[in-house]
């Protein structure tokens, strides 16, 4: 080995083994949130407590797929919300058609999704801005009407009608609420955990960089459509994970799933959270759906009020609430050093 490679690896050392260490740690949390989120029924007997946990992986799952690409990448997309839906179609129309286990239908409607979202990704990635953000509307609008005219495969406007058979696979069964429950929160505790590793990877630092300067990343040497191909493809298969959660909760499948409103719903979460931090997404996943459950009880135009919320968050925060309190922790941080 020469001087300048040996002084190279005593650099890149300390640099492997802080990510290795962040790695180590990222797991840690992931079980102990897990362990919490699991015992949950052991200390309440409130299925609507449950049930909002559920709603909120389902959710989750696709509002901190959305953020690999707004967030990470700097690709805003209108239509991220049909692979929210081609999840829960694809799962569920696997189960209803075909009868295999659970597992042989999570797998085959990743796969599914996977083929899709690069098909349509090789189309969306080679455009810019507001171009990219209409022709992913575009799609998911296709993919929506496909669902609506199908109606003899899809179920048309009613949706898929019948239930989602739920066989007992490996002790576990999903028709079993609990069980429902404590899959659904590790399906999520998985997804969060393989997003934060691709986000800290080498990868989602070429992403970041996409995002500042796309012209001096492909300058540096880094193919950029290949990339951003990748993420749009990973951040699918996050969201269709959110749309099978979703079509086990409620036992089917809806072209509402597949509708604009959704991917709308995504870029509000976000707002709401902050994009800037990783789980500013599911931060925004809970205020929403409080948000849902706490206005409609008291009004109607509950419409009204989230887009207020929206205007607080724009023009008063001018961040999501967690990129709000990362920034005031830090300004703290900065202003007792400066002592």
């Amino acid at each position: 080995m020469t001087e300048l490679e040996a002084g190279r690896a005593e650099t890149l050392a300390p640099v492997r083994s802080g990510a290795a260490l962040q790695r180590y740690r990222d797991v840690l949390i992931a079980l102990v949130a897990f362990a919490v989120l699991a015992s949950l029924p052991l200390f309440t007997g409130s299925k609507a407590l449950l049930d909002f946990v559920i709603r909120c992986s389902a959710y989750g799952l696709f509002a901190t797929s959305l953020n690999l690409l707004v967030g990470y990448t700097g690709l805003t997309s209108f239509g991220h919300g049909m692979f929210f839906g081609l999840g829960a179609y694809s799962f569920g129309l696997i189960m209803q058609k075909l009868g295999v286990p659970i597992p042989v239908a999570f797998v085959a409607t990743l796969a599914i999704t996977a083929v899709i979202a690069a098909v349509i990704g090789a189309i969306c990635v080679r455009l810019k801005d507001i171009y990219f953000a209409f022709v992913t509307l575009a799609f998911q609008m296709l993919i929506h009407s496909t669902i609506l005219s199908w109606a003899s495969f899809t179920g048309g406007d009613q949706g898929l009608r019948g239930g989602i058979p739920r066989p007992t696979f490996l002790g576990i069964n999903l028709a079993n609420h609990i069980h429902l429950y404590v899959a659904s929160c590790a399906l999520l505790i998985l997804g969060l955990l393989a997003m934060r590793q691709i986000a800290q990877s080498p990868f989602g630092y070429t992403l970041r960089m996409i995002r500042d300067n796309a012209a001096r990343a492909s300058f540096l040497g880094i193919d950029v459509w290949r990339a951003k191909l990748t993420v749009f493809v990973l951040a699918a298969l996050f969201a269709s994970m959110g749309g099978m959660v979703m079509a086990l909760f409620v036992s089917g499948a809806y072209p509402e799933f597949a509708y604009w409103t959704i991917s709308g719903e995504g870029i509000f979460i976000n707002m709401l959270g902050g994009v800037s931090t990783f789980l500013g997404p599911m931060v925004g996943t809970v205020l929403l759906l409080l948000l849902n459950d706490t206005v409609t009880r008291f009004t109607e135009y509950h419409g009204i009020v989230l887009g207020v919320v929206i205007l607080f968050f724009a023009l008063g925060l001018r961040k999501g609430l967690l990129d709000f309190v990362a920034d005031w922790f830090a300004h703290r941080r900065d202003a007792g050093e400066g002592r």
